[in-house]
């Protein structure tokens, strides 16, 4: 079994604007996020990134425009020797259509912790939301609540 290390997307890894992001003009990394990244890697975590993007579901965007916004990030990890294990997002909106994958409901963390036999006592989850936490701690993972856009030091002694 490994140890993971689940964030949320947009808040955690990119600025919250308040409104979806979905085009890469818009995609903005938050300060500290590659080192915080850098620093869970070295210490033998799995990267996994576990994100809400209901704007599928209203029509606002489409899942290539998902796609693309993670290949810019993957793009920005791999210049910094990052590796991000997985992606998995929820496409639905509760107001459009019912599913068991939208936080703070678990099916995306629990497919994850299937897939990469993942031991979720060691592992954590850094979200901006409290469905973040509670979606975590359903499954045994412990949540982290940050501040929307602030990555603190501080996470770093967490591991």
């Amino acid at each position: 079994m490994t140890k993971a290390l689940f964030l949320d997307r947009d808040g955690v890894i990119n600025f919250e604007r308040g409104e979806y992001t979905y085009r890469s003009e818009d995609f903005i990394l938050n300060i500290g996020i590659i080192d915080l990244l850098l620093h869970f890697q070295s210490a033998g975590y799995l990267i996994i990134i576990i994100s809400n993007q209901g704007g599928i579901s209203k029509g606002i965007y489409k899942k290539e425009d998902v796609e693309n916004l993670h290949q810019v990030f993957i793009n920005e990890c791999n210049k910094n020797k990052i590796k991000i294990t997985d992606f998995l997002y929820c496409p639905h909106y509760p107001d459009v259509e019912n599913c068991l994958c939208r936080k703070p409901k678990s099916l995306m963390l629990e497919k994850a912790i299937a897939k990469y036999d993942i031991n979720t006592t060691e592992s954590l989850m850094i979200g901006d939301s409290q469905r973040d936490v509670e979606c975590a701690e359903s499954v045994g993972v412990k949540g982290i609540l940050i501040k929307s856009n602030i990555i603190d030091s501080n996470i770093l002694n967490l591991k």
